[in-house]
């Protein structure tokens, strides 16, 4: 990088208004995962009325509410922003030095920055008055790994790397470790955010745990339409024992996530 190109990416990085662009893309994503888990609660009780419970579903309720082209909009461009944010903070943030600790806040904000970024394309795709199917696109993503010579073993480490985030967010609610990525209010709403944190970041890892069992699902029977995604995930949890509480549960965690996520908007260390 150039050093005229190294200080303008400081400069849009450090930008007040940008980064009040960015914070409304925690708020966006707070609207995204409420709107999932109620359609993983309304899918439990059995009147999702066929919605996706997954980011496809939630963007095309949006698209589909009065003024939802300006809100697509704008959360395609927040969430950009957030996206953009965490790519510029993963090479420009220098507060982390050493060699192994750099490498894990290059990893961990480089891929944050490139989920904030897809999800913000998908939102740009509805608002464009396009559609998507992410249970359709992990399916055949699982399929076109399938077909190649030791693609087998792709999607396992797939599922396996899917299952291992998904430990990392069930701990990191348990722990509260979620707390380090914002400043907590005092009084009720440090508490409040405190349990709604916990409760959400538990309640995704159960989901995403269940995205990482159906990659090896897929993987095992060579069958990619058992890979299904998010969607195919929660409604997995149907046919367990008290199946219809668990997901119940779980969207009630997303809610609360997403409730976490407007919180976080306010309160990111950004």
């Amino acid at each position: 990088m150039t050093p005229s190109a190294d200080r303008a990416a400081h400069a849009t990085k450090n930008s007040s208004a940008f980064r009040a662009v960015a914070r409304a893309g925690f708020a966006a994503s707070g609207v995204v995962h409420v709107l999932i888990g109620i359609i993983a609660i309304s899918l439990a009780t059995g009147g999702s009325g066929g919605e996706q419970a997954d980011q496809s579903g939630a963007l095309q309720q949006l698209a589909s509410a009065p003024g939802g082209v300006f809100l697509l909009w704008a959360a395609a461009v927040s969430l950009a922003a957030l996206g953009v944010w965490h790519l510029l903070s993963a090479f420009l943030d220098q507060s982390v030095s050493s060699g192994a600790d750099r490498a894990k806040h290059m990893v961990k904000n480089g891929a944050k920055g490139i989920v904030y970024l897809a999800i913000a394309f998908s939102a740009g795709v509805f608002a464009a008055g396009g559609s998507a199917n992410s249970s359709s696109s992990t399916s055949s993503l699982t399929a076109d790994l399938l077909a190649v010579p030791g693609g087998v073993f792709l999607v396992v480490a797939i599922g396996l790397v899917m299952i291992g985030i998904a430990g990392y967010l069930v701990f990191k609610g348990v722990t509260r470790r979620f707390e380090r990525d914002l400043r907590v209010p005092g009084g009720a709403a440090g508490r409040a955010v405190r349990v709604l944190g916990t409760v959400g970041y538990v309640a995704r890892g159960l989901a995403l745990a269940g995205v990482g069992v159906l990659f090896l699902v897929g993987a095992i029977t060579n069958d990619p339409e058992k890979s299904t995604g998010l969607d195919g995930a929660l409604r997995s949890f149907i046919d367990l024992p008290a199946g219809v509480v668990v997901l119940i549960l779980i969207g009630a965690g997303w809610i609360a996530y997403g409730v976490y996520a407007f919180f976080r908007a306010r309160f990111a260390r950004l």
